[in-house]
Order: structure tokens, then C-alpha cells, then sequence
């Protein structure tokens, strides 16, 4: 059994919300240049040749069958959509406000948890949903008037990846983390790669086909490298420190973001959309601390602290 080291388990996490928005603006950067459907292919592909050896190397238990197998192509699936859904929606937004907008997924998954699992959610937490949303809409609503519905895509993103770690719920104790993320890349790269080949020539922008600059395939390497590198990074931190410990951690991936999309595009939120900013996080957080609570207390089935992975991660 792995001993607590807070401390590292807090480095870890703050290593994934540094790392998580640099490879989010190399994706923003591309997607000028690139295809969505190249960028996803090299994104999964470099996760799978990177965790491939790993799973090898350690012995680490990757076979699937029947109703763990079935999932993980779902989950895969899901993943595929997420992270496209957010590589298209960067190319339109700023960097910080994609990745707020994103953030609604705590409350989605509150939602989810009491109306479709049944858990028990007081009335402070779904006042708490409804501000964060509010919050939300203050972050959309100019962007909404710049660029139109492509500003709905990073709720597209939340409920996917909401649908996602429910999925991922359904098997994580019968997975091993490292072993399922290394299959993830497989699957993905399996059911990209035959895509690509069939409508690279449909004339369809997201699925063609272009020949990257010598800097570019650097580029996209990077995103590959950069994305495992931080999924890892927050699956390890896990192991180190509790959930409750870590889960508000994560929100500090907006303020590096918004630091990320200055020093990279010059982008930072207006006024609206940094008040709808602190809301979002200030609900998230006071949704996060309440459910510490709750699990403090001696009372059996209440779920931990929603745990908030990087969309694009």
C-alpha cells in the first residue's frame, strides 16, 4: 500500500496544471495548420508508445473482456470526442476562458450523480450548481457574441468528460490506471487512423490531410508527450494524497492558463467574463469543500470530491 506524502501528491497536481494549459496552447497553436483528426491520431498515438513499454516493462495488467472491455471502448470513444471538442473550441476562444467554461463539469457531474446514480445532494450544493452556472453563462456570453455557437463548445466538453469519469467509475477497480490509459491510446489510435485514410479526401476540414513542418511534428509530438505526461502526473498524485486534498488544486489550471494565453496569444477575459471566472471557481470550490465535509462525517454512500481532469488531457 502506498503511504501519504501530501506534499508530493500536491507537487504532482501542481506540476499537471502547469503542463495541462502549455499543451492546450501548442493545440491552439496547430489547429490553424493542422486537421482536428491529425492532431487527435498523433495525440493518442504518442500516449500509446509512451505507456506501451511502461505496461510491459512493469508487468502491469492490461487484457480486457466482456463488460470491462465494452466500457473502456465507450470511455475511449468519449475521450476522443472531449478532446476534440476542445482542440476545435481554442481555435476560437481564449485560452482561460475555453478551459473556465470547461470547469462547469463538477457541477454536471453533481447533477448526474443525484439524478442518474441516485446520490444524495443536499440543496446547498444545487444552489452552488446554479451560481457556478451563472457563472459559466457571465464567461460564454462574450464570447458567444464574438465568435457564436463554436463558444458552446467547451460545454460540449464538460458533459462529455462528465459522461467520461462516470464511465471511468464503472471500471477503475478493475483497472490498472496506467494499463487502461496505455489501451485508451491503442483504441483511439485504431479508430482514427482508418477514419483519417477514409475522409481525408471527403473535403471535410476537421479529417484532412496536410504534410507537417519539420517544427510542427515537433509540435504535435509535444502535445502527445505533454498530455500523457500530465494524466500521469494527476493518476500518481492520487496515489500520494487524498482526493479532498487535491481536488481544489485543480482549479488553479485557470490562472496558469489565463498566465499561458497572455505570454503565448496576449489573450486575458474581459471584465464579464473574469467576474464569471471567480464565480465558477468559487462555487466549484465551495461544492468541493462541502462535499469534504459531508465525507467527514459518519454516514455511509456519499461520494469523494469530484476529481477534475484537463480536457484536452
Amino acid at each position: 500500500m502506498t503511504l501519504d506524502r501530501p506534499l508530493l501528491g500536491i507537487m504532482l497536481m501542481l506540476g499537471f496544471c502547469i503542463i495541462a494549459p502549455i499543451g492546450d496552447a501548442i493545440a491552439k497553436v496547430l489547429g490553424d495548420e493542422i486537421p482536428i483528426a491529425q492532431l487527435l491520431v498523433v495525440r493518442f498515438g504518442v500516449q500509446a508508445l509512451v505507456l506501451l513499454p511502461v505496461v510491459w516493462i512493469a508487468g502491469i495488467h492490461w487484457r480486457m473482456r466482456g463488460r470491462v472491455l465494452r466500457l473502456t471502448i465507450l470511455r475511449t470513444a468519449l475521450h476522443i470526442i472531449g478532446i476534440g471538442a476542445m482542440f476545435t473550441a481554442l481555435q476560437y476562444l481564449p485560452l482561460a476562458d475555453a478551459i473556465a467554461i470547461a470547469f462547469v463539469m463538477p457541477f454536471i457531474m453533481l447533477l448526474l450523480g443525484k439524478y442518474v446514480l441516485g446520490e444524495e445532494v443536499g440543496a446547498r450544493r444545487l444552489i452552488a450548481c446554479a451560481v457556478g452556472f451563472a457563472g459559466t453563462l457571465m464567461v460564454i456570453q462574450p464570447s458567444f457574441a464574438e465568435v457564436g455557437w463554436p463558444a458552446l463548445l467547451p460545454l460540449v466538453v464538460a458533459v462529455n468528460f462528465a459522461l467520461f469519469m462516470l464511465t471511468t467509475r464503472q471500471i477503475a477497480k478493475e483497472t490498472d490506471p496506467i494499463g487502461l490509459q496505455a489501451v485508451s491510446g491503442v483504441m483511439a489510435t485504431v479508430i482514427l487512423v482508418p477514419a483519417i485514410l477514409l475522409f481525408g479526401n471527403s473535403g471535410i476540414q476537421a479529417m484532412g490531410l496536410v504534410t507537417p513542418s519539420t517544427l510542427d511534428w515537433w509540435l504535435l509530438l509535444s502535445i502527445g508527450l505533454l498530455g500523457t505526461i500530465a494524466h500521469l502526473m494527476m493518476t500518481w498524485s492520487l496515489r500520494f494524497a487524498p482526493s479532498a486534498t487535491l481536488a481544489p488544486m485543480q482549479y488553479l489550471e485557470i490562472p496558469f492558463a489565463t498566465v499561458v494565453g497572455y505570454l503565448v496569444f496576449s489573450d486575458l477575459p474581459n471584465g464579464l467574463a473574469a467576474i464569471g471566472i471567480t464565480i465558477t471557481v468559487a462555487s466549484g470550490l465551495y461544492i468541493i469543500l462541502r462535499e469534504r465535509a459531508i465525507a467527514t462525517q459518519p454516514r455511509s454512500g456519499q461520494a469523494a470530491p469530484h476529481q477534475v481532469p484537463d480536457p484536452a488531457g
